[in-house]
């Protein structure tokens, strides 16, 4: 089946061309610690055996900045590095990748007396000068507060969209536009509108498609396939990836599942007349990735799994986080929220801080949480 393409512009990220009809790309992160050479090499190279056409790696410090040379070096793979807020170390690392991520809510928080615009014009002049292309990636639990104040607390997608579509006319003022966007949400339904609305609004940028926190396998999967057979059967989506809660050995299925499911859609098997059952209980996880500080994080995200499965008829979703970049502001819609810091994790009830616990007594707090809800919506359908 030749399925419909969106007229975007071409973008070059290394060895990769998106958009303007070109083959979708697809990727993955690595879950090293960046500074571990020997262990992001090792990852990155699997993700390249794997059939991943861009890796993108976390970059918080010189010390990683200093890493990712050499990591450039033995891979030759198509890197792309996310900045978070210490966007100033993007002139370190460009020489030796292929594109720059900044997230426009992080890019908020750093250096607040300077304006946002002066921030992205450093940015795009690094990119410019030293060949690489720019994502600008919106996420629905870290947009820029500016934003967020102008519209309606349950209302996440009109902010999402505002923040990109400033920051593309931003950059296209500058006369740089080699870049592409991305709207990201853990919700399937909300990736799908938000994704749709701005392809609307401005159909020549090319858009990284993904379900943020999708989750474990088969679920996060699952989140994944819906919104892309969604999206891409409309001509919307250039690159994609599948955010799955695996363990580093695992990394590799991010890439298969992401094949798949172009592969199912090019041929006419979507499954989305199936929709995601948002009646049910939803568990929802960040991709293991290096800013995760603690590995326990994704065997407790399977624990969590595990032992809430006696409430999976009850419309409760629990979010469980693995750093504090992801944890504090993607947590605040969940019911119940888990974020993990490097000896407890952090347990929340919407934007409500409950506590923090160690690793081995946090699932018996959760419990209690969880068997307070349900019978709190037992009391509402007798009600």
């Amino acid at each position: 089946m030749e399925l419909p393409r969106n007229p975007t512009r071409e973008v070059i990220i290394g060895s990769v061309t998106i958009g303007a009809g070109h083959d979708i790309a697809v990727q993955s992160m690595t879950a090293t610690k960046t500074h571990n050479i020997d262990a992001t090499v090792g990852q990155v190279k699997a993700l390249q055996e794997a059939g991943a056409d861009l890796i993108r790696v976390a970059v918080d410090s010189k010390k990683d900045a200093e890493a990712l040379v050499e990591i450039s070096k033995q891979t030759g793979a198509n890197l792309s590095v996310d900045l978070q807020e210490n966007y100033k170390v993007a002139e370190l690392i460009a020489p030796h990748v292929a594109k720059l991520r900044y997230n426009p809510g992080h890019l908020y928080h750093h250096e607040r007396e300077k304006p946002w615009q002066e921030k992205v014009q450093y940015i795009a002049n690094v990119a410019k000068e030293n060949d690489c292309a720019i994502r600008v990636g919106v996420n629905c639990g870290s947009v820029d507060p500016e934003k967020l104040i102008n519209y309606d607390s349950n209302d996440s997608i009109s902010p999402m969209i505002e923040s990109a579509l400033e920051h593309c006319e931003f950059l296209d003022s500058i006369g740089f536009t080699r870049y592409c966007v991305s709207l990201k949400d853990s919700d399937p339904a909300k990736v799908i509108e938000v994704n749709q609305r701005f392809a609307a609004e401005r159909n020549d940028i090319p858009l990284h498609l993904g379900v943020t926190e999708a989750g474990i396998p088969p679920d996060g999967v699952i989140k994944t396939r819906i919104a892309f057979e969604q999206l891409i059967s409309k001509g919307i989506g250039d690159t994609v990836r599948v955010s799955l809660t695996v363990p580093n050995d695992r990394k590799n299925e991010e890439i298969e599942a992401g094949r798949q499911i172009l592969s199912d859609i090019a041929s006419g098997k979507v499954r989305s007349v199936v929709k995601f059952d948002l009646d049910s209980l939803n568990i929802i996880s960040c991709p293991s990735c290096s800013r995760v500080e603690n590995e326990a994080f994704v065997d407790l995200a399977m624990q969590v799994k595990e032992m809430t499965e006696y409430a999976k008829d009850y419309a409760i979703t629990i979010a469980v986080m693995g750093c504090r970049v992801n944890g504090p502001g993607e947590t605040d819609d969940a019911d119940l929220g888990l974020w993990c810091a490097p000896n407890f994790v952090n347990l929340k009830k919407g934007e409500i801080a409950l506590g923090a616990y160690p690793y081995d007594e946090i699932l018996t707090h959760l419990k209690k949480e969880l068997d307070q809800l349900i019978e709190e919506k037992k009391s509402e359908k007798v009600g």
